[in-house]
């Protein structure tokens, strides 16, 4: 099981823990990543498609040429990625232009045969549930986990949920939850923005968005938030203190990103899943999770 591995920029830069703790549970999984290299952001959503369809046309293009589906684990780079092809697989001409326009310089032309998919798609729809349960080493029971989806791997149906069968993608992160034997703390907003889009031009909306989702799971007494997406795990962690700040009310609730909680399962401890790494302690989860090994 192979895969064209685009790993974003956050995962890179501003969470650079993440990084490596995706790849090794790539690695305990079996799943092969043929990192993707000279390629551009999407865009995250807060760049115009005239702008961004040619750049990520460019990144398909070079996944087209090594024959292999692109695997992200980032929520927004999925569906930023996902809307830009289906535009571009969906209108031969404007695909054209692209590689006429943009492509045909360096010798790349995109065909339209490219496929997008988050690790969490990639692990109930290509690698196998009861694969996955086969690895578990350390069941997280006793641990309440509050899932976070972020606003992009739910929408739009078109590109995300593009067939009926496809509609549970919505709910697989909580399903994650209870196989990796957790318990899960839903939330009203799990599904919405964490507010990182607005927080150059409206901070206080912003900083309001983390204090509402992380409020709300603290008080359904979960121990920490999963996230499918390095984005909203930067805005949920970073700027959670000042969220508390704003708010005058104290949350100190972890924010783990997806690979981590995986890893904890599969056996790896927190120092392997570089949990130390992050803004909002984890010394309590930490403290739960060597208590079950």
């Amino acid at each position: 099981m192979k895969y064209a591995f685009y790993p974003g920029c956050v995962s890179r830069g501003g969470c650079p823990e993440l990084y490596p703790s995706a790849v090794k549970v790539a690695d305990k999984l079996g799943i092969e990543l043929d990192e993707l290299k000279s390629v551009g952001c999407t865009g995250a959503g807060v760049l115009p498609q005239n702008i961004t369809d040619p750049i990520n046309a460019r990144t398909f293009a070079k996944a087209e040429q090594l024959g292999l589906p692109i695997m992200t684990i980032c929520s927004t780079c999925t569906g930023v990625m996902a809307q830009a092809n289906y535009r571009l697989k969906d209108d031969p001409n404007y695909r054209a232009k692209i590689n006429r326009e943009y492509l045909a310089d360096e010798g790349l032309e995109y065909k339209g045969t490219t496929e997008v998919k988050h690790l969490l798609w990639v692990l109930f729809e290509d690698y196998g549930i009861e694969r996955l349960q086969s690895l578990i080493q350390r069941p997280l029971k006793g641990l309440k986990v509050s899932p976070f989806y972020g606003c992009y791997l739910r929408r739009p149906p078109e590109a995300i949920t593009p067939t009926k069968e496809l509609n549970r993608r919505k709910a697989y992160l909580d399903e994650l939850i209870g196989i990796l034997g957790a318990e899960m703390a839903d939330i009203s907003g799990k599904g919405k923005c964490c507010g990182f889009p607005i927080l150059s031009a409206n901070e206080e909306n912003s900083l309001a968005m983390v204090a509402k989702h992380t409020g709300e799971s603290k008080e359904k007494g979960a121990d920490f938030m999963v996230t499918p997406c390095p984005l909203c795990h930067l805005n949920l962690d970073g700027n959670q203190s000042r969220a508390e700040a704003q708010t005058g009310k104290e949350i100190d609730l972890p924010i783990l990103h997806l690979p981590q909680f995986v890893g904890l399962a599969l056996g790896f401890n927190p120092n392997e899943m570089n949990l130390k790494r992050h803004i909002v302690s984890t010394t309590d989860v930490e403290s739960k999770v060597s208590m079950m090994s």
